[in-house]
């Protein structure tokens, strides 16, 4: 069981992604990329979200991914017939993590995750408990009686149940979900910005190396490094921070 404090970085043996991965929010798979191109050095993965797939589609996972490991992040939530079939289409791209949304429930899951495990890719499928744009207030206007920490830890206990081992949450959820699931999952947190950043639309927020001391396995950085003078020197700033 994990114990508090700073721990060496978890390295998980179900995906190469870890310990920092660049969201490549962009429009263009150029301009993606040439931003993976100047960070190189400093990251281990690549998140692709929905601005770059919509624009450029498959495709772009597919170029990327003979590049870096590439994180697919699509957040899909719908029926399960629907899901497993995205997983399927998913797991040709060559993408090592695909995102879910673990309110889709237990069957939703467990075809995702057994589709997954069918392909035989070596895709994972990853769970999101709590968006970190969030509050209490947002889950009450959604008729979700919870904070967001219960309700994240609800989560993810569930889909553990029913196959998932990897789990996005806010690095504010990171402590309590590595001490009940233990150190066999995958945790990755956005919402991590360096200290002194502006926080933006995230509400549920840490450092980096705060994350990581609170026991996530992988961060993913995007606007920091996106839109920094240097995002080279950006990146590497926060890899230093995250192997101190």
């Amino acid at each position: 069981m994990h114990r508090h404090g700073r721990p060496a970085l978890l390295r998980d043996p179900g995906t190469d992604l870890q310990p920092l991965i660049v969201a490549l929010d962009t429009p263009s798979l150029a301009e993606a990329r040439a931003l993976a191109e100047r960070v190189k050095d400093s990251v281990d993965g690549l998140k692709v979200g929905l601005e770059l797939f919509v624009s450029e589609g498959p495709s772009a996972v597919v170029s990327l991914a003979k590049e870096r490991p590439v994180f697919l992040d699509l957040k899909l939530h719908d029926i399960p017939e629907t899901v497993e079939r995205a997983v399927a289409r998913a797991c040709a791209t060559g993408a090592r993590l695909l995102t879910v949304h673990a309110s889709g429930g237990p069957a939703m899951l467990e075809r995702a995750v057994e589709r997954a495990a069918k392909e035989n890719t070596g895709l994972r499928i990853i769970a999101v408990t709590v968006l970190t744009s969030l509050d209490a207030g947002d889950l009450e206007a959604i008729g979700v009686g919870r904070d967001p920490a219960s309700q994240a830890l609800t989560l993810a206990k569930m889909a553990r149940k029913h196959g998932v081992d990897a789990f996005v949450c806010s690095p504010k959820e990171v402590r309590a979900l590595r001490d009940a699931l233990g150190d066999g999952v995958m945790l990755v947190t956005p919402g991590v910005r360096p200290a002194g950043d502006t926080s933006g639309d995230q509400k549920r927020t840490d450092t980096p190396e705060g994350a990581i001391a609170a026991g996530a396995t992988a961060v993913v950085v995007g606007r920091p490094i996106r839109d920094a003078a240097d995002p080279a020197a950006a990146a590497a700033a926060i890899r230093r921070a995250l192997v101190q």
